[in-house]
């Protein structure tokens, strides 16, 4: 907390100038309303200036890359018609990764290449829509990807999250009707102790009896089938976080009103920028 040289006034309303004062920042995660805002922000009356608001969505991704979670690829190995990679996530952030508001996400993508470039395995792509090829839950609404601790299908897709449910156990995106959680596999703190946290911040689902799932860490062994004669292969391993989900916004179609349909709006326009590489790793199987 580097220390002002001036006098400042601590707040902007009836502010007193004082001395010794030392600057702070609080940086949150969600670049992609700071840039929604600012290209609407003759719409939504926004006061801030352009360049002023472009640098903070910059500096939110550099703080996502920099200070949340690393991603490695342990050594690659070929056998029996199969290429396995295990990836590992190291939580950094200090607290659940995502965390905040559960509209946000964070899922593992991952490409296997032959020695031509072309892929032979593909598992969470992302759509200019704002999907996620294979995810459950933005296929439908009533659904959720669960955790995993093998993947060997392209339709499975590690996805880090917090899925709440309403009274009945349906799966919901309304804060009002929700009543409990269903799937939360966000990634764990350093030192994160369940016993202590208690139940308001369990781990649920799939993820509870997933021994590699622990405070600090992740990993996730791909099995992937090859012809082993179009070898050798190459292994991209990213992590891709996204602030706002699909089904978050999507969800709000269904209301006649002019603020949520306004949202859909923006939201569909700038999807295909939703969701920001904040991790990733390469290795060669020969």
């Amino acid at each position: 907390m580097p220390v002002v040289e001036e006098p400042v006034p601590v707040t902007r309303v009836l502010g007193r100038d004082r001395e010794e004062v030392s600057r702070h920042v609080f940086r949150g995660g969600n670049f992609f309303m700071i840039r929604m805002l600012n290209r609407y922000r003759d719409e939504l009356g926004v006061t801030a200036l352009p360049q002023e608001m472009a640098l903070a969505a910059q500096r939110t991704e550099e703080h996502l890359r920099s200070s949340t979670v690393d991603l490695a690829l342990e050594t690659p190995a070929r056998a029996q018609g199969r290429v396995e990679v295990a990836v590992t996530l190291t939580n950094t952030a200090g607290h659940k990764f995502p965390t905040a508001y559960p509209s946000r996400r964070a899922w593992l993508h991952l490409t296997v290449q032959d020695a031509q470039g072309r892929a032979v395995f593909e598992s969470g792509a992302f759509m200019p829509d704002g999907r996620i090829v294979g995810n459950d839950n933005d296929q439908d609404p009533t659904r959720y990807e669960p955790h995993y601790t093998r993947i060997t299908s392209s339709d499975e897709v590690q996805v880090y999250e917090a899925v709440m449910a309403d009274r009945g156990g349906d799966v919901t995106t309304g804060l009002m009707t929700a009543e409990t959680w269903v799937k939360d596999n966000r990634l764990l703190p350093r030192g994160f102790s369940a016993a202590e946290g208690g139940s308001r911040v369990a781990t649920r689902g799939s993820a509870t009896a997933d021994g590699d799932f622990a405070p600090g860490s992740d990993r996730v062994l791909y099995s992937v089938a090859v012809d082993e004669a179009a070898g050798p292969f190459s292994v991209t391993a990213e992590l891709v976080f996204q602030p706002i989900g699909y089904r978050w916004a999507e969800n709000l179609s269904d209301y006649d009103a002019f603020e949520t349909q306004r949202f859909v709006r923006y939201y569909r326009s700038m999807s295909e920028t939703s969701a920001l590489v904040i991790a990733e790793a390469r290795a060669t199987v020969r």
